[in-house]
């Protein structure tokens, strides 16, 4: 599974802060999970901790710092707590949610002495669930209209090329022999899983150099797929954790109720459930980020100084707590 970093991704950008939503907010989507027989089951919540933030090394003195960080929020498999803050006295902390799929923690610094180290660092506790497949899935259907909510999870994202001519050719008509829409999602997951042969790649190639060479990690694998099931008039989305992401569909049951299914398209075969105990960091393929007009397929992290005369030595850190060296690996 290739690394996350802004680096590679290339969506290392400077950015302003905004207003911003208090630090302890969570965006918590609401479902009921136990009386209804076409949604998702949670199983064996496992409980973690996860440090996030960065820490920066000033050979020389620094002012007006800013930066920002992902971190993990409410989902219905998945509770996040922040249980501790580790933050040096000038440092200040606030979040925001971005598109209701990211929530980002955002630090601003006034000024950092020469020669100082600065933390801002801050300890999530995540209770995250196994999930299951519905008990039953002959009942659920393609929505036939795409609310405002949905309209994000059909259109085109950065590498996900739903309108390409070779993509649009490959999606006309594949499931269309299914006998019910859980079926046919099941389809073109196979499908390609078939056609993408699992290679690992530093670079991040998208749906359509998937579809071409053959060959993919779990980012082709997921676009290829969501870009399929957005042509089919099914919205679907990425779902990223520390280092490895997957895709995740949406279905109705009879009663109009929405409902998202993860698959494990790459590695182990696993669709509609989601043997992963990983944090999620960001559901969701193309955010607008403030100040910037591109859209932006992972919400990376950024740094920006207002005046610095050497570069600071600066390490963003997402790892499970314990490490204690602030400059050890860290997993992206």
């Amino acid at each position: 599974m290739k690394s996350l970093t802004f680096y590679k991704l290339g969506l290392f950008v400077i950015l302003i802060c905004g207003t911003c939503q208090q630090l302890f907010a969570q965006a918590a989507p609401s479902q009921d999970l136990k009386a209804n027989p076409y949604a998702i089951r949670l199983q064996q919540p496992q409980k973690q901790q996860w440090e996030i933030g960065f820490v920066v090394k000033a050979p020389a003195a620094l002012s007006g710092v800013d930066a920002t960080m992902t971190i993990p929020m409410n989902w219905p498999e998945q509770k996040a707590t922040i249980i501790k803050e580790d933050l040096s006295p000038e440092v200040r902390v606030r979040s925001r949610v971005l598109a209701g799929g990211v929530k980002q923690l955002m630090v601003s610094i006034p000024r950092v002495a020469a020669g100082a180290t600065v933390k801002a660092l801050i300890t999530v506790e995540v209770e995250r669930s196994l999930i299951e497949k519905p008990l039953q899935t002959d009942k659920l259907y393609i929505p036939k209209l795409i609310s405002a909510d949905l309209k994000k999870y059909m259109g085109v994202s950065p590498y996900i090329e739903t309108t390409n001519s070779k993509i649009t050719a490959v999606s006309e008509g594949l499931g269309d022999d299914a006998k019910n829409a859980w079926h046919k999602v099941e389809i073109i997951f196979d499908w390609v899983r078939a056609r993408v042969k699992y290679k690992f790649d530093e670079e991040i190639r998208g749906a359509l150099v998937a579809l071409e060479r053959g060959e993919g990690d779990c980012e082709e694998l997921t676009s290829l797929f969501i870009a399929i099931c957005r042509n089919n008039g099914i919205p679907a989305r990425s779902v990223w954790v520390p280092g490895h992401c997957y895709p995740e569909f949406y279905l109705e049951d009879a009663a109009g109720r929405g409902h998202w299914f993860p698959c494990q398209i790459a590695g182990s075969r696993s669709f509609g459930s989601m043997p992963e105990y990983r944090p999620v960091l960001q559901k969701g393929d193309s955010f607008r980020l403030p100040g910037s007009n591109r859209p932006q397929r992972y919400v990376a992290e950024t740094f920006k100084v207002l005046r610095v005369t050497q570069p600071p030595m600066v390490q963003f850190i997402r790892r499970q707590a314990g490490t204690e060296d602030p400059f050890a690996p860290v997993i992206k």
